[in-house]
């Protein structure tokens, strides 16, 4: 599982660089256990995004985000209101967002969530697509292509000097460079002035480290005491704490 957090509604309009029609997305799966991509979270982003201006062409939650079939069938009916739309707006972990936007590679897709560092390996996954969990996805600005994962080095603002036809100079035989396929991508969107004048990625490692607060929680290990747990409020753990008096005060 892929713990998610809302971003703010202002840094979701500026990074959305003006678009105003929009067909949001949403993930039944981790995202609506997180409380960001559920049917009633994406209906509430909705009437936030049209108090603001924007159209909304149309919205769709599906099982999960993060299978590639999945995405194609259960968008095939939507054919009309994407076409409409100038972007897509999702509301789930990066990896859906990076499956989303491998399907609609015409169209700009945007994370409408962060993905919470957890630490740790939670499994296999049978697909291609990455998250490290930097808890700052910026994968709006890079065609939907993460540079952390799909760039050996992790580089954030363009490639290195040893990448040679479009390969990976660590690994030629097997990688093809994760930045030539950012700039492939956005090309065949129309979106290079991101790569020619956008802002520049800053990135917050601090922010890939599990934060204090889910270290209490059953999020972090199956083993912590429920009367320890707490979760996040909207801008941090929500607390769900449920101490016995009597034991606190054993415990001191």
């Amino acid at each position: 599982m892929l713990v998610s957090e809302r971003k703010p509604l202002e840094e979701i309009l500026e990074m959305l660089e003006g678009r105003r029609r929009l067909f949001l997305l949403g993930c039944n799966g981790c995202a609506a256990a997180s409380g960001t991509g559920g049917e009633k979270e994406v209906l509430e982003l909705k009437a936030s995004l049209e108090e603001e201006g924007l159209e909304v062409t149309g919205w769709k939650v599906l099982d999960f985000l993060c299978q590639k079939g999945l995405i194609r069938v259960g968008l095939s009916p939507y054919e009309a209101e994407l076409t409409a739309a100038e972007a897509v707006l999702a509301s789930t972990c990066g990896i859906g967002v990076q499956a989303i936007a491998a399907v609609l590679q015409d169209k700009a897709v945007y994370p409408a969530c962060n993905t919470v560092p957890l630490g740790g390996v939670r499994g296999e996954w049978p697909g291609e697509e990455r998250c490290l969990e930097c808890g700052q996805c910026f994968l709006g600005l890079t065609a939907g292509i993460c540079p952390l994962t799909a760039c050996t080095k992790g580089l954030v603002n363009g490639p290195c000097g040893g990448a040679r036809d479009g390969r990976c100079e660590f690994e030629p035989e097997v990688r093809p460079c994760g930045w030539e396929l950012i700039y492939r991508r956005l090309k065949r969107q129309g979106r290079l002035d991101l790569l020619r004048k956008g802002p520049p990625i800053f990135k917050d490692y601090a922010k890939m480290q599990p934060p204090k607060g889910l270290r209490r929680t059953t999020r972090w290990a199956l083993e912590v005491e429920p009367e320890a747990e707490e979760r996040q409020t909207p801008k941090g753990w929500i607390a769900s704490a449920r101490s016995d008096p009597a034991k606190e005060v054993a415990r001191r």
